[in-house]
């Protein structure tokens, strides 16, 4: 397990300075650890010290700006780096320079994230109403991927991904073509009380209460085990405590051939975004 991810403090953080400002990016700065390193996503995951004005000490992800090499950062360097925040609440490393690498990992930390090209598991998950279904079941369509889980408190966390998918879902019901070939999969990290009635339930909220909907859109649960393979595969940390979980957030899309196309990582997508590379994959299917 990787170190813990406060992901919910994260959210209520950033919202304190992002709400009121104006056209210009806001800048702070970050000192820490690299824990890890995803250079296909050009991602660093860093145990930073409390950002003056910003948030408290934590571990978690960020995207690395484009420009910056990621060749000379490695897990176990000490960094020093800017946070550039835009005015739409996206955020990313800038500037980064190493200022410690005498605790340089001697070898990668192993990892089990999968890269566009590669062929998703087929994991065993049960549905809001209690049949079990496989990732595999999905193949010929083009599946837009996500995690939540039902009792998340956080607006801008799995609500706000719920909101997207619904919005996706309506978007790809105006093409009755396109709706055929989509499915959209919603999978929770709190098996335990995810229970089908309880996801059947969360479901049709999202679904303006018509059960017909779940034939395009389904609400899942995998077992612990499963969700542990899918967390890995799809670069997706999660931690439980006190009855909640700390997360970081993580969709994804799969071609119709069963292979990754996209990841987005945290929230940095919109639904016209979805529908771009839905409609790409779509077009390089055919």
């Amino acid at each position: 397990m990787r170190p813990s991810v406060r992901v919910y403090l994260l959210s209520a953080l950033l919202s304190i300075p992002l709400s009121g400002c104006g056209s210009s990016d806001k800048h702070y700065t970050l000192t820490g650890r690299v824990v890890s390193k995803v250079s296909a996503t050009r991602e660093i995951v860093v145990d930073h010290d409390e950002i003056q004005g910003f948030m408290a000490a934590m571990t978690m992800p960020y995207t690395v700006a484009e420009g910056i090499d990621l060749s000379g950062i490695e897990p176990g360097d000490r960094i020093r780096a800017d946070i550039d925040v835009k005015p739409d609440g996206q955020y990313s490393l800038d500037r980064i320079s190493v200022t410690d690498s005498s605790h340089r990992e001697k070898a990668p930390i192993e990892t089990k994230q999968l890269w566009p090209g590669q062929d998703i598991p087929d994991i065993e998950l049960v549905n809001q109403d209690g049949k079990i279904v496989h990732l595999s079941e999905f193949r010929g369509k083009t599946l837009l991927l996500t995690f939540i889980y039902t009792r998340c408190p956080m607006p801008n966390f799995c609500p706000r991904l719920s909101s997207l998918f619904a919005s996706v879902n309506r978007e790809l019901a105006k093409s009755p073509k396109e709706y055929e070939r989509t499915h959209l999969l919603s999978v929770s990290i709190d098996p335990k009380y995810d229970t089908p009635s309880v996801l059947r339930k969360y479901g049709l909220a999202y679904l303006h209460e018509d059960p017909k909907g779940f034939a395009h859109w389904q609400f899942t649960a995998p077992s612990p085990e499963n969700l542990r393979k899918l967390a890995d595969a799809f670069s997706l940390i999660y931690e439980e405590e006190d009855n909640q979980i700390s997360h970081t957030m993580s969709t994804v899309l799969i071609g119709p051939d069963g292979k990754l196309a996209k990841t987005w990582i945290m929230s940095d997508w919109t639904v016209a975004a979805a529908m771009t590379a839905i409609q790409q994959v779509e077009n390089a299917s055919h």
